[in-house]
């Protein structure tokens, strides 16, 4: 009789084992194995927008054919409460994710950062625009017409829609996706103001220029040289030439108004163009700034070396330095020294 019953008892132990096997490998396949298919690829990014629905989500995963087993994540999906907590949001999908992981990261909120980089490749604010509309989720509609508000922008930021890009500080950025139109301005008038501190007002105020006029004039000077004490030296002759009423004839402005922004050389055919960037064609400053301006070429321009010349043409040497003068016969020398060196080096755009 004991052993009978030591028998059966080894019957509901094994019966016990297998059940808790079954529903650990149960678990196993529906909870912690793998459901990604990511085609080789180590990880790929799903964009879950403001608003989403459970359907919304199961339709980001399932167009990019990212998930196997369907009907296991949207059973782990409901079991963990993703329908009710959704968090829109750019979300890396690594090639070893399960289901619990993939629901776990979208519930908690683990989002990827997105970072912007606003450097020399945006010059205009269409390109602004375009850049902010493909990294974040603000529609580029509503981000144009924003941009494009005189209302507001002064309001906001003393600018109009022609010197807007005075804003944009060059620098990095690192935040959400779904970072609102209002945040992410926020952002960039912090920047803004951090570089147009009280020091740098008063000494625009001071040698008669406002904010806009000097970083326009800082981006005429960028374009033309990266040292400092050459972009002090160019600022010089820019002022003395506004101070005299003489056009600027400055070449960055031509290739922007021609936004022709790969050439080397600038043409006697590209100074026709008629348009208010044209200094050839124009007198004073442009209405905005040609590139992103760095705290760095501000300083320069707020701390120009006094001097009397009108004329500068870079040196034949290509070493980044230029000759000045206030004789035009000598610079028509120098430009034509330079000119030679182009030619000589095939460089004909």
């Amino acid at each position: 009789m004991s052993k009978s019953k030591g028998g059966f008892g080894k019957i509901i132990l094994f019966i016990f084992l297998i059940g808790l096997i079954g529903a650990g490998y149960w678990a196993y396949e529906n909870i912690f194995k793998n459901n990604v298919h990511l085609n080789g690829k180590k990880f790929t990014y799903i964009y879950i927008k403001t608003n989403a629905s459970f359907n919304d989500v199961l339709d980001e995963l399932y167009s990019q054919n990212i998930i196997n087993d369907h009907e296991s994540f949207e059973w782990m999906a409901k079991e963990m409460d993703l329908p009710e907590h959704i968090n829109p949001g750019k979300y890396r999908i690594g090639a070893e994710m399960s289901n619990r992981s993939i629901v776990k990261m979208i519930v908690n909120d683990k989002q990827e950062k997105v970072k912007l980089f606003f450097n020399s490749q945006i010059r205009t604010k269409e390109q602004f625009i375009a850049y902010i509309s493909e990294k974040l989720e603000i529609d580029r509609n509503e981000l144009e017409e924003y941009c494009n508000d005189e209302e507001v922008l002064n309001e906001k930021y003393r600018l109009n829609a022609d010197n807007f890009m005075c804003l944009i500080v060059p620098e990095s950025y690192e935040l959400n996706w779904t970072t609102h139109r209002d945040d992410l301005f926020g952002l960039l008038k912090t920047a803004y103001d951090a570089v147009w501190n009280k020091e740098r007002k008063n000494k625009a105020k001071f040698i008669g220029y406002t904010v806009p006029e000097i970083v326009t004039l800082a981006s005429i000077v960028q374009s033309e040289s990266s040292i400092k004490t050459e972009q002090q030296k160019i600022a010089g002759v820019y002022i003395n030439r506004l101070k005299k009423d003489m056009k600027l004839q400055a070449d960055p402005t031509v290739v922007f108004a021609n936004q022709s922004f790969e050439v080397q050389r600038v043409l006697s055919s590209d100074k026709e163009i008629d348009s208010p960037y044209n200094t050839y064609m124009y007198k004073g400053l442009p209405p905005g700034p040609i590139c992103l301006v760095n705290p760095s070429t501000i300083d320069a321009v707020l701390n120009y070396t006094k001097h009397n010349y009108i004329y500068f043409c870079a040196k034949c040497d290509f070493s980044g330095y230029s000759s000045f003068t206030s004789d035009y016969t000598e610079h028509q020398k120098n430009a034509k020294e330079y000119q030679n060196a182009l030619n000589k080096r095939g460089i004909k755009r």
